[in-house]
Order: structure tokens, then C-alpha cells, then sequence
């Protein structure tokens, strides 16, 4: 237990200032948010005319609504913007200087520094069982705590509180408040929202943002003792929310306090989504939220593992009380929660190690590189390995000879394919008389971390050589037999197309892969194909200019080389 004067919440909303930034992301699980509402209720908004517009919006209409539901006078209701906006009123009605708030943490966030603002001190306990701590909350109370703090279920652990929890903090503590946040109560086993209206001292939040799926309303309520609400009412501005607000609420709340289909597909899914990151090897809590909260070796990078496929989810790396632990949203939908478990497989337990080979195994800087820049010469043109690099990470150059026709072109040298193919042909591979640019490639790593890392999971080989040159190399260094399949340009498109990952993933028989590549075509291929992109930047002068192109593309990682996956490889 400890007491500040001024807390600063640890658990502020992500900056992402991490290559998760540059993920482009098109599920969000990282904010609670219910599944949108369907069409119909969206068109109840064509039933707000210039009339309705032109007029500061009332809210009396809903809170009536409101009250009938759940059987109390109107005048015990106030609907806030959100539930932010509810506890800002609480806060601000009951908490100043030299009064206190007694509140089990982690827990939601703005509830501290909300009462921080308002000059209280914050008297935290910690809450780590599912139940609420019921008495570690009577016992840091004092005779200045003027509100307790009773998220239930809590977010963000999923943690609940009971009926006698509620009695026995309001019987115990008459001069406080007791602020029951129940914006999960629809997905939790106990709704304690009964039992707090019949209670002197307490008031209970509601949202709209949760099970109906209407966070982009802002629209909450609270519901209490009418003295109580009267003093949250004044606390707050008279015109809280807007007219179309108003009427899309009135609207959700006559069709039902939730909806119950989606409501039983989160309960099922929070089963299911906590027994697939116990078989990932994270600890799920008991959740009665809409959420599963997990702790684990690296929230970082299974955060941006996840991102890398376009599903975020809440972690708090900045944290000590929340290091190590993260909050996946259920998402209430088949299709959805079938492509969140695959990608949590996928970022946890891959099945196989898929590798681009020049840049990745292969050090081409004398070879496919050295072959460009002698092309571009035969032609009369002149280009450097930097000026290479910046057409390799701009994308769509998977092919070294279309790359060294693209710099011929850039200089206005007109070159047709066949020609450049040719020229770059004879330099990398040699004649009868030269041995070829391709005698000056290195292994990148060694064979020894090659064969032991085939030893924990498959191995593929997915590049735009051809297969002579392909299975050249990998003969020459004994390092065939690490890899179960090998996809090659005559065995489908060039990257940025999934299709040959999708196909070394076919030959290998898996549905869970990791992919090494060390351009944005190759991050793009992996995207496209569900599989898990990681970057190799290289040690050169262009590492940064790199490093930043994959991360643009969607990499979850760049490395250095391919034998720092074992950072980050489970």
C-alpha cells in the first residue's frame, strides 16, 4: 500500500514509438472496443433533422429510458460523455485536497489520475487474485478517504468484484463514495448494478462503448442516490453529449441492454482465447471482460509480432506494475478470432523458419551486387552499392536484372531485358574462361547454427534465384540438407507476391512460419501470406535507411543478420 499526492498512471495509452508504428494495422484488439453496431441502428440517425441540430441536445428523453430499465426515478440518472467523463464528474464533486481515494490497482487507468487532478492522494492496494481485495481496501481506508475505486469486472485484468464485496465497503466506509465502474458488467458472471442502487453510498457507471459496440459516441451514464447524482450532474457541463449521440443511444437501448449473440460469442471466445496462450506458454488470468489478460517472457515482441499482421494489442513495456503482460481484446467474430488464434500461434510456436537467400544467407556484395554495378557500366551508365540499395528497399525489385534496367533507365540508357540478362548472366555466372562473380559469395552465419536451428523447426528457402544458382550456393557450403523445401523463380512469382511463401508453406505442411527477407518485397510476400515478417538491416552504410524501409513495410523486427533470431525465437 502507498499513498502520493499527485499519482502519474503507468498505464498511459501506447505512443507506439516502436516499429509496431509503422504496422499497418486493420484489427484493433489493444482498446476494448465492442463489435460495431449493425446498419439499421446507423440509419436511425437519418431521424435527425436541421431541427434537432440546430437545438442544444437534451439528454432527459434517454435518462428517462434509462431509468425505467432498471426500475429508479429519472432523476437518480445522468448520462456523461463516456465514462471518462463520469468519473471526471465524481471526482470532481467529492475529491480534492486533503481527501483520499482508496484504489486496488492495476486497474483502469484514468481513475488515479482523474483524482490526482482533482489534488486527492491515491492510497493504492494491490489487486493480483481474480477477486476484488476486499480487505486490503478497508484496511488502507482512513478517515480522509472520501472514495473507494470498484472496477468489476476490472480492466485491465479481467478481475471481478462480488455482491458482499460491494455491501461490505459501503457498510464499512458511510462517508465515502463508492464509484462502481461496471462498463464490462454485460460480459461478467455477476452485475453488480442492482445491488449498488440500493445502497446509500454508491454510484454505478455504465457505458455504451463496450457490448454496444458504440465507443465512437462517447456516451456513458451514472446511476445513483439522487444527492449523489444531483452533485455528479452539476460537476459536469449541461450538454454532455450531441443530438445524433442521443438518438443513436435511445435507439440501441430499446432493442435490449446488450446483444446477446455477440455477448455469448466474447464469453466463448475468452475460453478459447485463454487456453491458446496457455498452450503458447503465457499465463492467462481469469477474465470476465470482453478481453483476456496474459503475462509472458517479452510483451514487446509479442506485440509487434502482432502488429506485423495487423492485429494490436495492448501491452504496457513502460510499466513495472504491467511488464511482461498483455490484453488482447475478444474480437466477437468467428472470422476474426480464427485469424487472431493463428497469429498468436504464429508469433509464439512457428512451425517453420521460412529464408530469402541474398542478404539473408547469402553475401552478395561481390556477386549479384558487383554483377549490377558492372552492367550498368557495359552500358555507359555508372551506379554505386548505396544507389542499389535505395532501388532494392523501394520495392518491386525482387529481380537483379529488372533492377539494373531500372538504373539504366534512370539514366536515360534504354536497354531491352533480354540484353541486360544476358551481360548480367555472363558476369555472375562465368564462361569457359572466368569463374563468375558468384566464386566471391560468403555464408552469411554458419552451417553448424543452420543445422541446429533446423533441429527446432522446419527450414524453406524462398528466393527470386533461379534453382541452378540456388542450389549452387547451398552446395557449396553443405548446408542443403537444413532446408525441407526450396521455392525458386521457375516455381512461381516473383515477391512482392505471396504466392511462393504460400507455396514453400504448402511443401513444408505447415500453417505457422516465420519469414527472413531483407527487403520490403519480401516483408510484403509474408504479410500477404500470413506469415510472420522479420527484416535483416546488414551492418552496412545503408542499415538505417534500410532498417527504416522494413519497419514502413511491416517487419516485426529488424535484425543485423539471421542469427540474431534467437532473440526472439521461442
Amino acid at each position: 500500500m502507498n499513498s502520493s499526492p499527485k499519482p502519474r498512471s503507468p498505464f498511459c495509452e501506447p505512443a507506439y514509438a516502436t516499429p509496431a508504428s509503422n504496422h499497418p494495422i486493420d484489427l484493433r484488439l489493444d482498446r476494448n472496443e465492442g463489435r460495431g453496431p449493425d446498419q439499421a441502428l446507423v440509419d436511425a440517425l437519418q431521424q435527425c433533422d436541421s431541427m434537432a441540430l440546430r437545438q442544444y441536445p437534451s439528454c432527459r428523453g434517454l435518462e428517462s429510458d434509462i431509468a425505467t430499465r432498471f426500475g429508479i426515478a429519472a432523476e437518480r440518472v445522468v448520462v456523461t460523455a463516456g465514462g471518462d467523463d463520469a468519473i471526471q464528474r465524481l471526482c470532481r464533486a467529492f475529491l480534492g485536497p486533503g481527501c483520499s481515494l482508496v484504489v486496488p490497482t492495476p486497474t483502469f487507468e484514468m481513475i488515479p489520475r482523474i483524482a490526482g487532478w482533482e489534488g486527492a492522494s491515491v492510497v493504492t492496494v494491490d489487486w493480483r487474485e481474480p477477486r476484488y481485495p476486499t480487505d486490503a481496501v478497508l484496511q488502507a481506508a482512513s478517515p480522509q478517504t472520501r472514495m473507494v475505486a470498484m472496477v468489476s469486472p476490472n480492466n485491465p485484468t479481467g478481475g471481478w468484484a462480488t455482491e458482499n464485496d460491494l455491501i461490505r465497503v459501503s457498510e464499512a466506509l458511510p462517508n465515502a463514495v463508492v464509484m462502481v465502474d461496471a462498463a464490462y458488467a454485460e460480459f461478467g458472471d455477476a452485475d453488480l448494478t442492482a445491488t449498488a442502487l440500493t445502497l446509500p453510498n454508491a454510484v454505478v457507471l455504465r457505458t455504451f462503448s463496450k457490448a454496444q459496440g458504440l465507443a465512437g459516441l462517447r456516451i456513458g451514464y451514472a446511476m445513483g442516490p439522487e444527492p449523489l447524482i444531483n452533485a455528479v450532474r452539476s460537476a459536469g457541463l449541461p450538454y454532455p453529449v450531441s443530438q445524433p449521440s442521443i438518438l443513436m443511444a435511445q435507439t440501441a437501448f430499446a432493442r435490449g441492454t446488450e446483444p446477446p449473440a455477440y455477448v455469448e460469442a466474447v464469453i466463448k471466445e475468452r475460453q478459447q482465447l485463454a487456453a491458446t496462450l496457455e498452450a503458447c506458454g503465457w499465463n492467462a488470468r481469469p477474465s470476465q471482460g470482453n478481453f483476456v489478460f496474459a503475462e509472458g517472457p517479452d510483451e514487446r515482441w509479442f506485440r509487434d509480432a502482432m502488429a506485423a499482421m495487423g492485429i494490436a494489442i495492448r501491452c504496457w513495456p513502460d510499466s513495472v506494475e504491467l511488464a511482461g503482460s498483455v490484453r488482447i481484446t475478444c474480437p466477437g467474430s468467428s472470422a476474426d478470432f480464427a485469424r487472431v488464434t493463428s497469429a498468436i500461434r504464429t508469433a509464439l510456436q512457428p512451425e517453420a523458419i521460412l529464408f530469402d537467400m541474398d542478404g539473408v544467407l547469402a553475401d552478395v556484395t561481390g556477386s549479384y551486387r558487383a554483377a549490377i554495378v558492372a552492367t550498368v557500366e557495359a552500358f555507359g551508365g555508372q551506379t554505386t552499392p548505396a544507389a542499389i540499395e535505395r532501388v532494392k528497399q523501394s520495392g518491386d525489385a525482387n529481380n537483379d536484372w529488372r533492377v539494373t534496367q531500372r538504373i539504366l533507365a534512370s539514366q536515360g540508357i534504354d536497354v531491352d531485358l533480354r540484353t541486360v540478362q544476358e551481360r548480367f548472366d555472363g558476369l555472375y555466372n562465368g564462361t569457359e574462361h572466368t569463374g563468375g562473380l558468384h566464386q566471391n559469395e560468403t555464408l552469411i552465419g554458419t552451417a553448424d547454427e543452420l543445422r541446429d536451428l533446423s533441429r527446432r523447426c522446419k527450414l524453406a528457402i524462398v528466393t527470386g534465384r533461379p534453382r541452378l544458382e540456388a542450389e549452387r550456393f547451398l552446395s557449396r557450403f553443405g548446408i542443403e540438407r537444413c532446408f525441407d523445401a526450396i521455392v525458386t523463380a521457375e516455381d512461381a512469382p516473383s515477391k512482392p507476391s505471396p504466392d511462393p511463401v504460400r507455396l514453400a508453406m504448402s511443401r513444408l505442411g505447415v500453417e505457422s512460419a516465420w519469414m527472413i527477407g531483407d527487403t520490403p518485397d519480401d516483408i510484403v510476400a509474408a504479410r500477404g501470406a500470413s506469415v510472420l515478417p522479420i527484416g535483416i538491416c546488414g551492418d552496412g552504410s545503408q542499415s538505417d535507411a534500410a532498417r527504416q524501409s522494413l519497419a514502413q513495410s511491416g517487419a516485426a523486427r529488424t535484425l543485423i543478420q539471421w542469427t540474431d533470431i534467437k532473440e526472439v525465437l521461442p
